[in-house]
């Protein structure tokens, strides 16, 4: 039997927090650390006062090409990849980073949920890895948006150029806040 590292399982144990105290789902603990799913359910418990929350990890690359998670989700993968290339980071650590300055850089009402959870963002990378989505650029302000990946996009304009209709009211509101 192979005898465990007391600092690797400190280690995990301090990534699980991290994820945990950052919104995600127990599916999201058990894949990035190696800690047993008990251990994640005390822990979880322990730091939230609650019970995960159940059921299925959201599963739709349609969710993150709507107008405003479009925005989000396109924000949190650019700073991902800036952090990639930039800072000697990576893996879970590099989601971690990237989601608390991702939060750094939208404004929240107290007791208000940010448009893309953790583990929203952790799926949208996911997505990304199986090139289920990719990054088009904005003809007007030459920002790179998320889009499907086989998407015809010759003239793409993201929803910050080109709102919808329907974003109107809620637009306004937020640009000028």
């Amino acid at each position: 039997m192979a005898s465990k590292s007391v600092v690797s399982d400190g280690e995990q144990i301090i990534i699980a927090s991290q994820l945990i105290e950052l919104g995600a789902r127990l599916q999201v603990l058990e894949a990035e650390t190696s800690l047993s799913r008990e251990r994640l359910l005390r822990l979880y418990k322990e730091i939230r006062g609650v019970s995960p929350p159940k059921g299925m990890l959201p599963f739709s690359t349609d969710w993150f090409v709507n107008w405003q998670p479009n925005v989000h989700a396109s924000l949190f993968i650019n700073i991902h990849r800036y952090l990639l290339q930039n800072a000697e980071i990576s893996g879970i650590s590099a989601v971690i980073k990237s989601y608390q300055l991702y939060l750094e850089q939208i404004s929240l009402e107290p007791k208000q949920a940010p448009v893309l959870s953790l583990t929203r963002a952790w799926t949208l990378l996911r997505f990304f890895e199986s090139k289920m989505l990719t990054l088009a650029e904005c003809k007007k302000c030459k920002g790179n948006f998320v889009t499907h990946t086989f998407d015809l996009n010759p003239s793409y304009h993201c929803g910050l150029c080109s709102p919808p209709a329907r974003a109107g009211k809620r637009l306004v509101c937020e640009v000028a806040n």
